[in-house]
């Protein structure tokens, strides 16, 4: 997935350079997207994932991956990322029946 945050779908956005005479050109916004290797405490181990410098924000404000993911909905998110959280809702629901 080129130019697209996994976790929360953002992409390359589209609007206008104005000159100082009106003239309108148009232009691309690019998503600041960041490469990272975050930590899944249900699961045990580092997740690669290429995502916003904003959504890493919101995953630390809402404390971790594991957390994010479970609030988070799954239709804006990349096949990875829906497959991340599956296998943590499974891991999160065999350790509570233990």
């Amino acid at each position: 997935m080129a130019r697209r945050c996994e976790l929360t779908g953002t992409g390359v956005l589209t609007g206008n350079n104005v000159s100082h005479a009106n003239n309108k050109t148009r232009r691309r916004y690019m998503p600041n997207l960041v490469n990272v290797t975050l930590t899944s405490d249900a699961m045990g181990l580092g997740v690669r994932l290429k995502i916003c410098a904003s959504t890493l924000r919101s995953v630390d404000h809402n404390g971790g991956l594991d957390a994010y993911l479970m609030k988070a909905d799954a239709a804006n998110m990349s096949l990875r990322a829906r497959r991340l959280k599956k296998q943590i809702a499974a891991r999160r629901a065999a350790a509570a029946t233990v």
